[in-house]
């Protein structure tokens, strides 16, 4: 079944597929359920099997098998489903335009134009079943932009063995996200988590009988800042990436401007490089919160709600080197880069499958308020996935 690429991403476009990001929020456009429904349909029209995970209610991983000669091993192709939230936006989200050789929308760039662009390669290969193809698997996860849900969920799956659109682990994965046709060999990892203070409620008239938890939240600011300063850099410096980052990125509390507030909550962003462990990296900021706050037991912290480790060039070196040469002969960069943001590609890494991230789009246009894809990258990026896809992968995974 042949596919249009620029039709296709329009068709994925239409469909809402929000992550709620951690908030109590309810719609139809909120989370990956229509777009699990668009993908079978796809996987049926090609006539692939396809195989779903649940990972929580409305959202499910969903994979399709294209079955090849045995002895070129396994390719995925990886997409996750979700997208950014809408609001600020200044284009209609679920109204894909075509103009100026951009197709525009949310998840234009990130990433259902590169999903399409590897949809549109596997039905190319399903139609024309190349010599020598590898068995071709298009892997498409839930929850990429809160969590990695959805990425680590399938990748202890297939490392159990007991995943059935993967018996054994893959020969190499290529995870789609704007890169403009660079191949990324590291990016950052991060710890996300809330920190909570807690105080005594008290009339504004009368603030002396109550504890002012904002008060407290200043003083885990002022040592988040100075952690940020004095400690981040360091922590060492990655080539490609750069070195460590904290932020903090929301902050809620109160309930009335005559009201001493008795809670206050923040969200830290922990970003680690190659080599530093996510966990560790919050359990230091955690630590020195606490020195800098002589161990106030009224700033509490919640474990992370995402940890997860950054990529680097290690086992995926001869996988990068391979597609970096098909995107150069397609008219794409193929340069190995690094990028400070993080994707799904270390889940299936730390398995042990050789990774890297690649695709069509630049992050530039990702998230933003009238966020869009260039054609032309649409088309060079199907017909690299699809050389790629056709030509196998002979060397094994490393042991994880």
């Amino acid at each position: 079944m042949p596919l249009d690429v620029v039709q296709l991403l329009s068709d994925l476009v239409r469909i809402p597929s929000v992550n709620p990001m951690g908030r109590d929020v309810s719609g139809a456009e909120y989370m990956e359920y229509a777009m699990t429904e668009k993908l079978a349909a796809v996987f049926q029209e090609m006539g692939l099997p396809y195989f779903m995970q649940e990972v929580a209610p409305l959202r499910t991983n969903i994979v399709a098998r294209l079955e090849g000669d045995p002895a070129a091993g396994v390719t995925v192709f990886e997409a996750h489903q979700d997208t950014v939230p809408v609001e600020g936006m200044t284009i209609s989200p679920w109204e894909p335009e075509t103009r100026a050789g951009r197709v525009y929308g949310r998840g234009a760039c990130d990433i259902k134009g590169g999903m399409a662009c590897m949809l549109t390669a596997l039905a190319r290969l399903a139609e024309e079943r190349p010599a020598g193809m590898p068995t071709v698997v298009m892997a498409c996860t839930v929850n990429e932009e809160y969590g990695y849900a959805g990425a680590t969920a399938m990748a202890r799956g297939w490392a159990s063995g007991d995943a059935p659109a993967m018996p054994a682990l893959p020969n190499a994965v290529i995870v789609a996200e704007p890169t403009l046709l660079d191949v990324v060999v590291a990016h950052k990892g991060v710890a996300r988590w809330c920190c909570h203070t807690q105080g005594k409620a008290a009339h504004s008239s009368m603030p002396h009988l109550g504890d002012n938890a904002f008060y407290r939240m200043a003083r885990v600011l002022a040592a988040i800042e100075r952690y940020a300063k004095d400690v981040a850099p360091t922590l060492g410096d990655h080539p490609l990436v750069g070195g460590p980052t904290l932020s903090v990125g929301v902050i809620q509390g109160g309930i009335s401007v005559n009201t001493v507030p008795d809670q206050c909550t923040i969200e830290i962003d922990r970003r680690v490089i190659p080599g530093e462990d996510a966990r560790q990296a919050y359990q230091q900021v955690v630590d020195f919160i606490a020195q800098e706050t002589a161990g106030d037991p009224l700033v509490i912290h919640d474990p992370p709600y995402i940890a997860s480790n950054g990529l680097d060039i290690g086992r995926n070196a001869d996988l990068a080197s391979r597609l970096g040469e098909v995107a150069r002969a397609q008219g794409g960069g193929g340069r190995n880069i690094g990028v400070p943001y993080g994707t799904d590609a270390p889940a299936f890494d730390e398995i042990g499958a050789p990774t890297v991230v690649f695709g069509p789009g630049s992050i530039d246009q990702a998230h933003t308020c009238d966020e869009w894809v260039e054609i032309d990258q649409l088309h060079k990026a199907t017909e690299i996935y699809y050389q790629f896809g056709k030509m196998g992968w002979p060397s094994s995974p490393a042991p994880a």
